[in-house]
């Protein structure tokens, strides 16, 4: 955390439990202002995670980040670098994957998105929501479950954005009102052709706003500074692609 931000942390109550959740804010800023939900890759939140969450609050914003599988209760933590070469500790965060479907997800993004509107300076009206792998695949899901709650999405390396299950988010393009942002990685085996091509027919179809930036010779979790596939020149321009985002629309 930079000094200029503070993160604090609250208790949310959802319709399986109490999750924690972390809200960060400019430390000095004027007025209400715009609230964003940003959804942690599966390693979930962590010092990294709190860290950009403090960058996107020094946009000018106020950021709710969940702990997605409070239902697991407290667990050791994922070493980003060395779990998915570790078999008992993919495992491990595998079964925590498997634990969160997109409804289960979605049941509680209405009380995150709660949460968010009665934070002490968030301003009324709808909010944006931005996420990483399986937390960008959420945020998504998130402006189809909650169309009007949910004015902007930034989609960063998502995976499983557009399959065959029935719950897929691209199922709710009909419903979406927000504006959409995807980052996909050229080297990322959990979004690839076909299901961009996929992701891309259904928008079209229900004239959604979007934009797709590709990133060459990146990889999944190239926007992720404790990723061992971090690609510094790929992540910042992901946050120029955000704050131009959020900007045109709050």
């Amino acid at each position: 955390m930079t000094e200029s931000t503070e993160a604090t942390k609250i208790e949310v109550k959802t319709d399986d439990g109490v999750a924690r959740c972390w809200v960060t804010r400019p430390k000095a800023a004027a007025g209400p202002l715009p609230g964003l939900l940003m959804y942690p890759d599966a390693g979930s939140v962590r010092p990294v995670t709190v860290d950009m969450a403090t960058r996107a609050a020094e946009l000018g914003y106020i950021v709710l980040q969940p702990e997605m599988f409070y239902r697991a209760g407290d667990y050791p933590p994922f070493d980003p670098k060395t779990v998915f070469g570790d078999p008992p500790e993919r495992e491990r965060l595998m079964k925590l994957i498997r634990s969160l479907d997109n409804t289960t997800a979605m049941r509680d993004a209405k009380h995150w998105l709660r949460a968010l509107s009665e934070v002490d300076g968030v301003r009324p009206g709808p909010v944006g929501t931005f996420g990483y792998c399986m937390g960008g695949r959420l945020a998504f899901a998130t402006a189809g479950a909650y169309p009007d709650r949910v004015a902007a999405v930034a989609c960063n390396h998502g995976g499983g954005i557009a399959t065959d299950a029935p719950d897929s988010p691209h199922l709710m393009a009909s419903k979406i009102q927000a504006r959409l942002y995807f980052g996909i990685a050229d080297a990322d085996q959990s979004c690839p052709p076909a299901q961009l091509a996929k992701l891309v027919d259904a928008l079209a179809t229900h004239h959604v706003r979007f934009s797709i930036d590709h990133f060459a010779k990146a990889s999944h979790g190239y926007a992720v500074p404790d990723f061992p596939v971090f690609d510094a020149a790929a992540a910042q321009r992901h946050w120029a692609q955000m704050a131009d985002l959020f900007k045109s629309v709050f």
